[in-house]
C-alpha cells in the first residue's frame, strides 16, 4: 500500500533494513514514553542488533512497560493468570525483559529518565544508565546524545476522514518538538530516520496530534501491530487515600484549571470532585464532620464548597482516565481558546461563549476587529466561530447565500442584519484539555475510541513544552498560557516530604531512582509563576517498611525532587499544611500537624533541638488523634464505602483476585522480618481449610491438590493469608 507517495511496507525486517540503509549500523534511537512505542519494530531492530554485533544501538525512552510476572512462586502463581488476561495478546518489549533480566548483548544500551515506579530499584545496569532529566529537556538531551532515528505507533488517519495524515495520539509529548529538529539535522547533512507503525487499536486524536504521514521514512503496516494497547489496571482506592483526595477536591476552585497524575491518589480526587458536583449535600456534610473550614481556612479562602458551575480546564502532561469521568460528570467543561486577548476577555466576563452583537462591540471596543470590518477580521471571527463558516467577505461586504451584508458595526440596519444572517451561535475551537501524554485501563482506551467527534475535539494532545511550563515560542506564549490557566491546580504525589519543606518524589537518598522527576518539577514552579496557582503534594502520612511503621514525613533526608523554597501546599489523610511564604518554624509546625502521631513528638523534639521551632511549644490536644483508628472511624463517618467505594471506576481485577490479593499483601507484610518469616511460617503448618471454604481460591492459585513440599506449602500460606484478612490481629499498627 502507499500513501502520499510513500510505501507501508508489511514486513519487519524489511523496515529494520530501511533504517539500516539511511543511517548505518551506529543508532541512536529515540522511543516515546509509556504507551507509543512500536513494539514490532523495535522488536525488530533489537533482535537485528542482537545478532550483528557490528550495530551499536543506543535506546533513549522512558516507561518501558512490561505485564506483571511476579517474584516469589505465590505471586507468580497469582499474577500469572491475570496478566495472560489481560496481556496475553500484547508482543513484549524484549528489550525491556532483557534489561529486567540483566541480559542485554554488549553492543546494546538502554537510557531512561523514567522507570515504572520501583522497577529497577535493584538493577545496577539501568541505575547506571538513568539519564536524570526534567521532561521539558529530554528532547535537548536526545538532540546531545546524537539521536538519528525516531520511531513511534500511530494511528491512521483514513477511517477520520484525515486521508494521508496520522495522529501521534497518545505521545505527542516529545515527538512534536523532535521530528522539526530531525529533519533540520538532515538538512545539515547528517542521516535520519523517522518510523512509523500503524495500529488502529489506538484512538484518533486531531488537532496537534494529527501529522501528514509523509513527515515518516518509513511506516509499518500489517495485521499483526492491530494488537491491544498495553494496560495499567485500576488500583483500589483505599480509606486513606479517600481522605487525601477529598481534602485535595476543597482546593480545586470552579472556573479552573486541573492537573493530575496516575495513581489511587489521583483517582480518589475525581471522585470526590465528582461527588462535590453530582452530590454537594453528601460532600458537604462530610465538609463539616472534617471541621474543613476550622482547621484548614486555606479550602475556604483558595478553593470552593459548591458544584462546578463554571466548569473546570485540564492542562496536564498524562491524561489520566479520571479527566473522562470528569468530562462525563459535566465538570471538565471549561474552554480555552488560542487567542490570548480573547481569553482574557472570557476570563473578565467581557464575552461569553454565547455569541451576540455584543460579542463584537467588545473585540472592536478592544481593537481586535475593525470597523468596517476587514477580510482579516471576517477570517478570525469565523475560526473562533463568531461569525459562521457559510459567510464569504468579498468586494468589502460580508455573502450570505443571496444576501450582501455591510460590515459597519455603527449602522443599524447593518447590525440587524449580522446578528440575523451572519453571526454564529457560539464560540467554537476551544479545547477543555490539554494532554501530552496518555496510559490508563483497557476500560479507558475503548472509551478514547468512542469519544463523539465533539468531544474529541474539546481534547488537544500536544507537547510537553506547551503544557509543562510557560515559557514556550513554539506552542505558545506565556501571556496566552497564562490567560488560560487560571486558578491552577497542579497535583502531584510524593513518596516523603521534610520538615523543611523539600519533596521526595523519585529516588533514595543512597543514590538509586524509583522513577524519575518527569513533569512534576516544572508544574510545581509554575503553580510559583502563574498568579492564584498552587502547587499540591500530596502523600500518605506512613508506610510499611520490613514490617514496621514509618513516617513518611521526615526531619530530614538526603535526597529532595522538589526543593524546599518551592514548598506550597501538603496533603495527608490528616489534614492540609499551606506552606506557601510561611517562616520555617510555622513550615515545621504545620507538617508536622498533618503527621501520623505516633511520630509527632520525635519530630517535634528534631526540630526544637536543631532550633527550627520554639523549646516551650507543646503539641496541641486537638494535633493528637491522627491515628489510624480516627481515619477509621472519620471514613465510617463519612459514609464508608457507600460513598467511597474501593473501585468508583470499575476494575480489571476479579472478585477471587481481590480477595487472594488481600492475602497475598498481608502475607507479604507478616514476613517482612526474618522474625516474622518465621513466625509465619510456623502458622502455616497449622493453617487449614477444613471446610472447604477456599476450594475455588486454591483452584485459582492452582494449589487445590497440591503436590510436593513447596506446592503444600504454598497452599498453607494462603490458607493462612486468607484467615488473617477475614479476621485481622488487633494491633494497634494496622492500615484503616
Amino acid at each position: 500500500m502507499t500513501v502520499n507517495g510513500r510505501p507501508r511496507l508489511s514486513d519487519t525486517e524489511r523496515c529494520v533494513d530501511e533504517v539500516i540503509r539511511r543511517v548505518g549500523k551506529t543508532i541512536t534511537l529515540g522511543l516515546p514514553l509509556g504507551l507509543g512505542k512500536p513494539t514490532r519494530l523495535v522488536n525488530a531492530l533489537y533482535q537485528r542488533a542482537k545478532d550483528d554485533p557490528e550495530i551499536n544501538l543506543h535506546i533513549f525512552t522512558a516507561l518501558s512497560l512490561l505485564a506483571p510476572s511476579g517474584a516469589s512462586s505465590l505471586e507468580k502463581r497469582f499474577m500469572g493468570p491475570f496478566a495472560e488476561r489481560l496481556y496475553g495478546d500484547i508482543p513484549e518489549l524484549q528489550y525491556a525483559r532483557d534489561v529486567l533480566k540483566n541480559r542485554l548483548p554488549p553492543n546494546v544500551q538502554v537510557s531512561e529518565f523514567f522507570f515504572k515506579a520501583g522497577s529497577y530499584l535493584n538493577n545496577r545496569n539501568q541505575q547506571q544508565q538513568y539519564i536524570s532529566t526534567n521532561y521539558t529537556h529530554a528532547v535537548r538531551d536526545l538532540m546531545n546524545l546524537g539521536v538519528n532515528v525516531v520511531a513511534q505507533m500511530v494511528s491512521p488517519g483514513e477511517l477520520h476522514d484525515a486521508p494521508g495524515m496520522v495522529s501521534l495520539s497518545c505521545n505527542p509529548d516529545l515527538s512534536l518538538d523532535l521530528l522539526p529538529l530531525l529533519r533540520e539535522m538532515e538538512a545539515s547533512g547528517a542521516p535520519v530516520a523517522i518510523v512509523g507503525e500503524i495500529n488502529r487499536q489506538l484512538p484518533w486524536f486531531g488537532r496537534d496530534a494529527a501529522i501528514a504521514e509523509d513527515q515518516f521514512d518509513v511506516m509499518f503496516e500489517h495485521q499483526a501491530s492491530e494488537y491491544p494497547l498495553f494496560s495499567a489496571p485500576q488500583m483500589a482506592i483505599s480509606s486513606v487515600d479517600h481522605l487525601i483526595g477529598f481534602y485535595a477536591s476543597t482546593l480545586v476552585k470552579d472556573g479552573g484549571t486541573l492537573q493530575l497524575g496516575i495513581g489511587s491518589l489521583g483517582a480518589a480526587l475525581v471522585h470526590s470532585a465528582i461527588l462535590r458536583h453530582k452530590n454537594n449535600d453528601a460532600w458537604r456534610a462530610v465538609f463539616d464532620r472534617l471541621k474543613v473550614a476550622e482547621c484548614f481556612p486555606l479550602a475556604v479562602r483558595e478553593g470552593g464548597v459548591g458544584p462546578f458551575e463554571k466548569g473546570l480546564y485540564g492542562c496536564s502532561e498524562m491524561m489520566v482516565d479520571g479527566f473522562l469521568y470528569l468530562m462525563e460528570a459535566g465538570i471538565l467543561r471549561r474552554e480555552v481558546h488560542d487567542n490570548a486577548d480573547l481569553q482574557t476577555l472570557i476570563n473578565d466576563g467581557e464575552i461569553d461563549e454565547q455569541v451576540s452583537l455584543a460579542t463584537l462591540d467588545v473585540l472592536r471596543r478592544e481593537e481586535l476587529i475593525d470597523s468596517p470590518m476587514r477580510a482579516r477580521d471576517v477570517a478570525w471571527l469565523q475560526r473562533h466561530g463568531i461569525l459562521q463558516d457559510a459567510v464569504d467577505f468579498k468586494g468589502g461586504r460580508l455573502r450570505v447565500g443571496e444576501h450582501s451584508l455591510d460590515t459597519n458595526l455603527d449602522d443599524i440596519e447593518s447590525r440587524e442584519a449580522i446578528a440575523s444572517l451572519a453571526l454564529g451561535e457560539r464560540l467554537t475551537g476551544g479545547v477543555a484539555l490539554h494532554g501530552g501524554f496518555y496510559v490508563g485501563p483497557k476500560k479507558f482506551y475503548q472509551s478514547l475510541r468512542e469519544l463523539s467527534d465533539t468531544d474529541r475535539d474539546r481534547i488537544c494532545m500536544t507537547s510537553v513544552s506547551f503544557i509543562n511550563h510557560l515559557y514556550d515560542h513554539q506552542f505558545g506564549d506565556q501571556r496566552l498560557k497564562a490567560s488560560q490557566r487560571v486558578h491552577s491546580r497542579f497535583i502531584n504525589t510524593a513518596m516523603m516530604y521534610t520538615l523543611s519543606g523539600a519533596a521526595v518524589s523519585d529516588g533514595l537518598e543512597d543514590g538509586r531512582v524509583i522513577s524519575g522527576v518527569g513533569g512534576q518539577y516544572n508544574f510545581v514552579s509554575m503553580a510559583h509563576e502563574l498568579p492564584d496557582a498552587r502547587s499540591i503534594i500530596t502523600l500518605r502520612s506512613t508506610r510499611n517498611t520490613k514490617g514496621t511503621v514509618v513516617s513518611n514525613i521526615v526531619f530530614n533526608y538526603g535526597h529532595c525532587t522538589i526543593p524546599r523554597h518551592l514548598r506550597d501546599v501538603v496533603i495527608t489523610e490528616y489534614g492540609i499544611a499551606d506552606l506557601r511564604g510561611q517562616p520555617d518554624e510555622q513550615v515545621y509546625l504545620r507538617l508536622i500537624r498533618i503527621a501520623d502521631s505516633r511520630f509527632q513528638r520525635g519530630l517535634l523534639s528534631q526540630a526544637q533541638k536543631a532550633g527550627k521551632v520554639d523549646a516551650a511549644f507543646r503539641l496541641p490536644a486537638s494535633w493528637l488523634n491522627n491515628t489510624p483508628e480516627s481515619i477509621a472511624k472519620a471514613f465510617a463517618e463519612a459514609g464508608g464505602k457507600d460513598w467511597f467505594p474501593a473501585f468508583p471506576f470499575g476494575r480489571d481485577f476479579t472478585d477471587q483476585e481481590l480477595a487472594l490479593g488481600q492475602a497475598l499483601n498481608k502475607l507479604k507484610v507478616k514476613t517482612a522480618t526474618r522474625r516474622g518469616k518465621v513466625v509465619t511460617l510456623l502458622q502455616a503448618f497449622r493453617a487449614k481449610d477444613e471446610q472447604g471454604r477456599y476450594t475455588e481460591l486454591l483452584q485459582r492459585m492452582g494449589l487445590s491438590q497440591p503436590s510436593g513440599l513447596r506446592e503444600k506449602l504454598d497452599q498453607r500460606l494462603v490458607i493462612l493469608g486468607l484467615q488473617l484478612t477475614e479476621n485481622p490481629p488487633d494491633t494497634g499498627n494496622s492500615k484503616a
